[in-house]
């Protein structure tokens, strides 16, 4: 394999955030039916986290599945149509796919550590029965909280989606399209986010203005959705669409950034339709 390590030592500035955030934009236009389909059928695979045994192995395949839509978008990018296909397609890689799984094993458990250490000393919130019962989206253990649990509830979630997020943000698309093993990966992407900070700033800033207008029709969505009836089932439609294509803004940021930042993984020639070949440089 040829030497891909990239040279960091040159910072991109604050504009270069928005560009990713344009090129995300006009990314998810170009194929948006089919991958809001790979959306929906990743969202569909990750609602059975609550099955014994399957569950657990669906959490740990969650790396995979990212490059899988990452995959699909570099599909899209090339002037190709993504199937279905490129969302398996990490799982049954070999080498890639083993790489994939472990990072999804250190990710639970950093995750677990993180939000135990978070919740330690609540002793409601480390209750099994009532972790149960909030995990299987019962509202009335919601309700049985004060205000200070639910809050280091939430501070929990938020820091443990931080920490996963941070230390796969990179170690994902250097696996699959850079064939980097799982510890060089993390260094690398790490350093990455650290050195870049700036454009990056610029990019959360730029989502969180467009998840403000997403929240709020959400928020109207769901009021609207109360009403029961056939209107209850096709603005929970709406809402599933609306939140999965901000998803899907999020994979594309991720894979623009990507691509810019360590400028491996191209490719001469489109791709043909429904392209599953990889991508490794």
């Amino acid at each position: 394999m040829p030497d891909n390590t990239v040279d960091h030592s040159r910072a991109f500035s604050f504009s270069r955030g928005l560009a990713w955030l344009v090129k995300s934009l006009a990314l998810l236009r170009m194929q948006s039916a089919r991958l809001l389909l790979i959306a929906v059928f990743m969202q569909v695979i990750l609602g059975l986290t609550q099955l014994p045994l399957i569950g657990m192995l669906i959490i740990v395949s969650v790396p995979a599945l990212s490059a899988g839509v990452l995959e699909a978008l570099d599909v899209t990018s090339r002037g190709g149509r993504p199937g279905l296909n490129l969302l398996f397609k990490p799982l049954t890689s070999g080498t890639h796919s083993g790489r994939l799984f472990l990072m999804g094993l250190l990710v639970f458990v950093i995750g677990i550590l993180s939000i135990s250490l978070m919740l330690s000393g609540s002793e409601i919130l480390l209750d099994p029965d009532m972790v149960s019962r909030i995990e299987k989206g019962d509202i009335d253990a919601l309700t049985e909280l004060d205000q200070g649990a639910l809050g280091k509830m939430i501070m929990a979630f938020l820091v443990g989606i931080s920490v996963s997020g941070t230390l796969s943000y990179f170690t994902i698309p250097l696996i699959w399209f850079g064939d980097r093993r799982l510890g060089p990966a993390l260094v690398e992407g790490i350093k990455a986010l650290v050195v870049h900070w700036k454009p990056f700033l610029m990019l959360a800033l730029g989502l969180l203005l467009i998840s403000i207008p997403v929240i709020v029709v959400t928020t109207f969505l769901i009021g609207m959705a109360a009403s029961g009836g056939l209107i209850s089932g096709i603005v929970m439609a709406l809402m599933m669409i609306l939140l999965l294509a901000f998803q899907m803004l999020l994979f594309a940021s991720q894979y623009c950034a990507f691509r810019d930042i360590f400028g491996i993984g191209e490719r001469s020639g489109p791709a043909g339709e429904e392209d599953d070949s990889q991508l490794v440089a």
